[in-house]
């Protein structure tokens, strides 16, 4: 007896160890469902420290001087310009919108970031003019993907809309969609529309759009080129210059998830609080075959340049011919500076191997291959993505629905069509088959980029190329965020496929709104043509002559560059140079800069007592620093083959004879260089 309740004892113990074991696996398992669903908010805080990346920035010396000649020449802002500051405030009389207007504009943007980005405060501009109230407006290229998120929706999904609604309360009525009856004829396409061409005049609006809203209390307006509303407008209308100036500078901000990411960006950027230069390459394909330049490249990339121009020819956006000779278009100025060229001019001006330089603006035509020798001039060329991980830029786009990327079959064979027709008709002896016509093989048919050799036609986007067009807007966001906050911007070309202000042009225009002496250069695309040109059979070596005539054309693209962009580039987008309307100038300013700032740049107005001492500690300092700058100091690349790393300890020093000598020779070319600059500031 004893023996046998010794054993049900212990069955009986196990089965209640195995009902515990059971209850603690649910348990176990309803706690990692839990924390799976709270992984967005609160995992990621736990991860950050640890956030592996591809780059590990190189560099010959950890400490950086900060208070050299050569630092304030390659980084230190632009003297002339430091009494510029931004100021979009009203100046005149400027009334809240009323509470009743004459109806709604629903607006339908098309294009990619730089176009929607400068449509918006015309819209804006467009609503005030007409006293209407403004549907946030539509960004089609969101719309037109398939599996984005669905917790952001059109435009939403690149910029925050409750900031932007709250920042123009005082300017333009805003509401997110049309009332039910309005949406309802919306549907029905009952509801008059008006495809609105670039750089329409106010005269346009108030005579042909006005009219129909009254009578219709709603008017949908498309905007497909990147802008609606003509970039210079009359003088009594100069408080809309500045409307768009709060619209693109202050209520267009992005959501919280790209402006997140965009400031880790930023702060991985600056290893040891050290600069960097922010570079726009403006290659893009559009770009290429609107202004004839398929022949700086090779095999099918000039085909699908040709392509695209051959397209834009039958619709009437190109006028010229189809073949067009590049070589020609590249010394006229007409054609992007290659990521090269780029990085002999920062060379030769002085750069150092270890430069940090960001490549923003997008995907690069002709890809990774067109940066190799970017890339073997400065050790840390990075983008984007060398500076995220692939879980971040997922938690920016959030959570997408899944699909597979399901192409068109490519067209069978020559061969293959052949064998399929004779096994149609079989015969009870079939004849051998006659050889199949010859067909060029000039292509790897299986690439992206197979449809050339096939077909006259591009084939449609997929689902996932749908997708990737609405993630590039918010990559180019975060290049944007990027570029406006460098020390340095250099712009590789600023037209577009439409010979339009680009993606750069906008930048340039942000940083001279809101630093206008951040250092941008401006380069002539046609005097760097040429010089580049002096040296196409040796570009890896220079002398001291032509390094010299590089940094003179490259101080003088600063200045230069600017007065040229106000006639230039300010008849296209206003948004490119919004100088004199945004700005003011500081009163305790140099007398020396009232010539370029006043005459050249048209800037009159004084900016109120309380903005006065912004900059007056970064004056005195520059006061100092423009007689040590006559003493710019010359590195080793003063002559001769600059554009190799580190060298080796015993060349090294075998070399420190001929440094020295170097900056001796070259002390008094350093002293007429910035002599020059400063008289050319003065004019």
């Amino acid at each position: 007896m004893k023996g046998e309740g010794k054993v049900f004892f212990l069955k009986s113990r196990m089965k209640w160890i195995g009902l515990v074991g059971l209850v603690l696996s649910a348990l176990s398992l309803l706690v990692h469902f839990l924390l799976a669903g709270f992984t967005d908010d609160s995992i990621s805080d736990y991860s950050i420290p640890v956030t592996l990346f591809s780059w590990r920035p190189v560099f010959d010396n950890p400490r950086f001087n900060r208070h050299t000649p050569l630092y304030r020449r390659l980084w230190g802002p632009t003297r002339h310009v430091e009494s510029l500051l931004p100021y979009a405030i009203p100046r005149g009389y400027h009334s809240d919108p009323p509470a009743r207007t004459n109806g709604f504009v629903f607006v339908r943007i098309q294009g990619g970031f730089h176009e929607i980005r400068n449509s918006i405060p015309d819209v804006v501009a467009v609503s005030r003019l007409l006293n209407a109230t403004l549907v946030i407006p539509e960004i089609q290229s969101t719309t037109s993907s398939k599996g984005i998120s669905s917790q952001f929706k059109s435009f939403a999904y690149l910029y925050n809309e409750e900031h932007f609604m709250a920042s123009l309360a005082k300017d333009v009525r805003v509401v997110k969609t049309l009332p039910k009856n309005l949406k309802w004829a919306r549907r029905k396409k009952q509801i008059p529309s008006f495809k609105v061409s670039y750089g329409s005049s106010p005269y346009y609006y108030l005579h042909h759009v006005l009219p129909v809203l009254i009578k219709h209390s709603v008017v949908e307006l498309v905007v497909p080129n990147g802008g609606c509303l003509q970039a210079i407008l009359p003088g009594d209308l100069e408080e809309y210059q500045r409307l768009r100036c709060r619209v693109a500078f202050h209520a267009l901000q992005f959501r919280k998830e790209v402006q997140e990411l965009s400031t880790k960006v930023l702060q991985r950027l600056r290893p040891l609080g050290r600069p960097f230069i922010a570079y726009d390459p403006g290659m893009t394909r559009e770009a290429l075959a609107y202004h004839g330049c398929a022949e700086l490249f090779q095999d099918v990339h000039t085909e699908l340049i040709q392509h695209k121009r051959a397209w834009m020819i039958k619709r009437g956006i190109v006028k010229g011919k189809l073949s067009v000779d590049s070589a020609e278009q590249r010394l006229q100025g007409l054609c992007p500076l290659m990521p090269e060229e780029v990085g002999i001019l920062l060379r030769a001006y002085g750069y150092s191997w270890d430069t940090i330089i960001y490549v923003a603006g997008g995907e690069v035509f002709g890809g990774q291959r067109t940066l190799i020798p970017l890339h073997g001039m400065f050790e840390n060329v990075v983008d984007r993505t060398s500076l995220s991980t692939g879980w971040e830029l997922a938690k920016m786009y959030g959570r997408e629905a899944k699909h597979k990327d399901v192409r068109p079959k490519t067209p069978p064979s020559v061969e293959e069509e052949t064998k399929h027709d004779s096994s149609k008709s079989i015969r009870q002896r079939p004849q051998p088959l006659p050889p199949p016509p010859a067909r060029p093989k000039y292509y790897n048919i299986e690439g992206w980029w197979g449809w050339v050799a096939e077909s006259d036609n591009e084939p449609e986007n997929t689902v996932i190329e749908l997708r990737t067009n609405a993630h590039k807007l918010l990559w180019e966001a975060i290049d944007y965020v990027v570029s406006v906050e460098a020390d340095v911007f250099v712009p590789g070309f600023d037209r577009d496929g439409k010979g339009h202000p680009s993606f750069a042009s906008l930048v340039m225009g942000h940083r001279l709104y809101q630093s206008a002496s951040a250092k941008t250069f401006r380069p002539d695309r046609k005097q760097t043509a040429m010089l580049l040109e002096e040296i196409r059979d040796h570009m890896y070596e220079a002398n001291h002559t032509w390094i010299t005539s590089v940094r003179k054309l490259l101080k003088r693209s600063i200045l230069e560059g600017l007065v040229e962009s106000s006639k230039r580039s300010k008849a296209f987008s206003f948004l490119s140079h919004p100088v004199p309307e945004c700005s003011c100038i500081r009163r305790e300013h140099r007398v020396s800069n009232v010539s370029l700032i006043e005459a050249d740049l048209g800037v009159t107005h004084r900016c109120p007592q309380g903005m006065d001492g912004v900059a007056v500690q970064r004056s005195k300092d520059s006061k100092n620093a423009e007689r040590e700058e006559e003493l710019d100091e010359e590195d080793l690349s003063s002559s001769g083959f600059f554009f190799g790393h580190k060298e080796s300890g015993g060349s090294s020093n075998s070399n420190n004879n001929e440094t020295v000598n170097s900056e001796a020779n070259n002390k008094e070319e350093g002293q007429l260089e910035d002599q020059e600059e400063l008289e050319g500031g003065e004019r």
